[in-house]
């Protein structure tokens, strides 16, 4: 990897900020989803979560300790503009200025994700993503926080993981806003890659210094669980939903039409829409956790598939095989199916059940060897061409995990969500030595 390569690590505001009622910020959509029934584990909510509104400069302190050269985290929309649209509340952009300028003095690059799932609840109340309005809301409140923040940061991310908005969220019913509607998700997905498209227009527009900006997403090989041909044919419709519905419009080829097939009507494309949604980026970001094995599920829901477990897999707390040689694959088809420009690993991480030792500190070696890997699979994809720029670990803290609550740890960093006390994991000691040992390579004479 590269010298200027980017070693970061990654958060967003709804799994870390807490404060979620302080200085103007308005309720979003998870929020309200944390107080329905049995939909987080345990109970719990993001009221809380790590304090990171009051003690970001400890965050600070602990990415100057790991030597990370970047931060991604997220903004939260509901802080910024509570309604969703109109009012900016100063009080929300003043708490990310200061962020900013602490990163910057402390010499680490800031990457700013407009979008991680937390969207305005009165957005939702007036129809969420479904709605073609709240693409062009979107786009408002980019323009609002480009303006305020595009002297001091130069690389932005729209959407994160649009996929988990429009399917889990709108058709398999676990995450924000618990919706199971097929004929309410399609149209969300449409909204958030347009969305997308408005919002690089927009930060480009509005921003008062260099731009540098493309979208998140989360991908994973999908592979048949048997040679039997409907196993073969659910893997290929697997890949379309998880994978090429998100990466075909994004790159200008449009929406695929086995899936629009698929799910029995097309998305509400308006003229030119998809020229927007496929307006050229600068970077695109990857998430990667695991691969899918897939069988077919003739009555299932669309896309009548069925993920299943690999046999003799090793895997994490949340269920999820651990396979490196993923992320390595999915690094080479972005480059060579869809040619794109610059590669950020933007999330990898592993949930594990991690204990405090005796002498406070946590020996978390299976994330450790996680850790090694996949960075070690980045590496192997970067020798073969891939344009590589960074990989950022998820996550920098243990935090609130959605629909898991706090049962499920991913942090470099073990909170104490008693006391909020913070202690760096030895996955953590072990990152840091890694980009030491990284720069260290770079700087000898060639």
């Amino acid at each position: 990897m590269e010298a200027d390569f980017v070693w970061g690590v990654a958060t967003s505001a709804y799994q870390i900020e807490g404060a979620v009622a302080e200085d103007g910020r308005a309720a979003s959509i998870w929020d309200t989803f944390c107080r329905v029934p049995g939909a987080i584990a345990g109970g719990d909510t993001g009221d809380v979560a790590c304090d990171h509104y009051h003690r970001w400069p400890e965050e600070i302190e602990l990415m100057r300790r790991l030597g990370v050269d970047g931060y991604r985290f997220s903004i939260a929309w509901p802080r910024v503009i509570p309604d969703g649209t109109g009012q900016v509340n100063p009080a929300g952009l003043d708490f990310y200025d200061r962020l900013v300028d602490a990163l910057g003095e402390a010499g680490i690059r800031p990457f700013v994700t407009l979008y991680h799932w937390d969207l305005p609840q009165a957005l939702q109340d007036r129809g969420g993503w479904p709605a073609r309005d709240t693409a062009n809301a979107f786009a408002e409140y980019a323009a609002v926080v480009a303006a305020r923040l595009g002297d001091r940061v130069e690389d932005w991310f729209t959407v994160n993981e649009p996929l988990c908005s429009a399917w889990i969220g709108h058709l398999e019913g676990t995450m924000a806003p618990g919706e199971r509607d097929l004929g309410r998700a399609v149209p969300a997905a449409h909204h958030l890659l347009l969305g997308h498209g408005l919002a690089v227009q927009a930060l480009r527009a509005s921003s008062p210094g260099p731009v540098r900006v493309g979208a998140v997403v989360n991908l994973s090989p999908c592979l048949p669980a048997s040679d039997d041909p409907s196993d073969v044919a659910a893997a290929r419709r697997a890949d379309g939903h998880t994978n090429r519905w998100w990466l075909d419009p994004l790159h200008g080829r449009g929406y695929p039409a086995d899936m629009v097939a698929e799910y029995g009507f097309a998305p509400p494309v308006h003229d030119g829409d998809l020229d927007v949604i496929a307006t050229p980026t600068d970077h695109i970001g990857l998430n990667f956790y695991f691969r899918q094995l897939i069988t077919d599920d003739p009555d299932g829901p669309a896309p009548r598939t069925r993920m299943v477990p690999v046999p003799g897999a090793h895997q994490t707390a949340m269920g999820w095989e651990v396979y490196p040689d993923g992320l390595a694959e999915l690094l080479v088809r972005l480059h060579r199916e869809y040619a794109a420009p610059k590669i950020y690993v933007t999330e990898n991480g592993a949930a594990f059940a991690d204990t405090v030792t005796p002498d406070g500190t946590v020996e978390d070696k299976e994330r450790l060897a996680y850790l090694e890997d996949h960075v070690a699979a980045t590496g192997r994809a970067a020798r073969e061409g891939v344009p590589v720029a960074g990989y950022f670990a998820w996550s920098l803290l243990d935090n609130f995990e959605w629909a898991y609550g706090y049962d499920k740890r991913f942090g470099l960093v073990y909170v104490d969500y008693a006391t909020q006390a913070r202690t760096i994991k030895a996955s953590g000691h072990r990152y840091a030595e890694m980009i030491r040992e990284h720069r260290a390579v770079n700087a000898r004479p060639s």
